[in-house]
């Protein structure tokens, strides 16, 4: 099942830099990496342990659809969101059954994605946070809090803390403010998917927030 719900506004940062067109690069590049035997799913499992198995997740710029494939693959309920077409064109060849939604996380009306309160949680991997429109990065975390649901759902994000290639560096701080604007509480903190210590002068962060 695919719903497009089209952004609207000026491109954001990904698609300044990619022009929207590297899908097909990226699956391609996802599964040679599969065939040399790595492990892709780290963000998978971490999501997955913090949650009932058949729980319903947002992956929240879900390219190429890796991690809702695969939380799907575990008993998950999935919906993935994406701005870049080429990335779901990709997501939707993967997996036709799931859920793929085109829109921009900073207007994404809650309703195009199953509705405001639906899921367990929602997770914004792969460096969701910087390839942003800059200045929309509190209005994606106000959309994805209003997307869980209250009394205990989860918003999960991850993001290079010195940014990454053209994308805009997100201050830890500044994160933290996002979501406790959002009504969000914090859970814990880590420098990667599989619980490595927090290290604040590390290039990597997990953040795990609670809607109350």
């Amino acid at each position: 099942m695919s719903t497009d719900a089209h952004p609207t506004g000026p491109a954001n940062r990904w698609l300044e830099v990619t022009g929207g067109t590297r899908g097909p690069a990226y699956a391609a590049r996802f599964r040679e990496l599969a065939a040399q035997g790595r492990d892709l799913h780290g963000e998978a499992r971490f999501c997955d342990a913090l949650i009932p198995r058949g729980g319903r997740v947002l992956d929240a710029g879900c390219g190429t659809g890796r991690i809702a494939v695969e939380l799907a693959r575990l008993g998950h309920k999935t919906v993935g969101v994406d701005i870049d077409a080429s990335m779901l064109g990709e997501a939707r060849a993967a997996a036709p059954g799931l859920t793929w939604v085109l829109g921009d996380l900073a207007t994404l009306d809650p309703q195009a994605v199953d509705g405001p309160d639906a899921f367990d949680l929602a997770v914004a991997a792969g460096n969701v946070m910087v390839y942003l429109t800059p200045g929309t990065e509190a209005r994606a975390v106000a959309t994805l809090a209003s997307c869980v649901r209250p009394g205990g759902g989860l918003v999960v994000a991850g993001f290079a803390l010195d940014g990454a290639e053209g994308g805009t560096r997100v201050e830890v701080s500044a994160y933290d403010a996002a979501c406790a604007a959002a009504g969000l509480e914090p859970v814990d903190r880590f420098a990667g998917w599989d619980r490595e210590p927090w290290d604040p002068a590390g290039g990597y962060g997990v953040f795990v927030h609670r809607r109350p």
